[in-house]
């Protein structure tokens, strides 16, 4: 079947009918690509059509993706410069820095992800990203108004699910889905979404 198929659903399909063929679609087209960044492109690009394909308040999903703890992104060993350019005398080269996570200090970046434009970095334990990355545990938001030190990347964002995605007992990523409306998600979603979250930390390498 063609990739691109895998993103259509049936009109008039359940909540729950959508999500096992969200399941179903992510694990062929996790099959034989190990890689995280094809992977979770693939997975937010699944799930934004499944939650359009969803009556409301599914349908006023508004963002859809993933945040990766610093250290799982391509790194270099340490801080190197980069060679002078040619004919570049007394030119030198550009130092290129990297950032490590570490248990006290530890970031979440930004990935793969279908919406506006987002927050490029938020720490462990701050907003609801932060704090489902920080707990290992789904947070489920009614209103982002009302939670304590929410991160605002989206005005437009009411509602919110952050599931973490856990690797030998550390969250090395997190499902993130944003909703205009309040009250966009419920245990239907935190169980799928948890699947979901164990489907990927099994079928890429981290």
């Amino acid at each position: 079947m063609p990739h691109a198929d895998s993103s259509y659903f049936m009109p008039g399909a359940s909540k729950a009918e959508v999500y096992e063929q969200v399941l179903m679609q992510a694990e062929g087209l996790l099959s034989g690509q190990r890689n995280w960044v094809s992977n979770l492109s693939n997975v937010s690009s699944l799930l934004w059509h499944a939650y359009s394909a969803l009556p409301s308040p599914s349908s006023a999903v508004n963002w859809a993706g993933f945040y990766i703890r610093d250290d799982k992104f391509p790194t270099l060993a340490s801080p190197i410069s980069s060679p002078p350019l040619p004919s570049a005398d007394g030119v030198s080269g550009v130092t290129i820095s990297t950032t490590y996570a570490s248990p006290e200090n530890q970031l979440l970046l930004l990935g793969p992800f279908h919406g506006k434009p987002a927050c490029q970095q938020i720490r462990f334990g701050k907003g609801v990203c932060g704090t489902a990355a920080a707990s290992q545990k789904t947070v489920v938001v009614p209103d982002v108004l009302e939670f304590p030190g929410h991160i605002a990347c989206d005005a437009d964002s009411r509602s919110e699910i952050v599931v973490p995605i856990l690797v030998r007992g550390e969250t090395v990523a997190i499902i993130d889905i944003d909703c205009a409306l309040p009250s966009g998600f419920d245990d239907e979603d935190k169980k799928h979404l948890e699947q979901l979250a164990e489907l990927l930390a099994d079928s890429c390498d981290w």
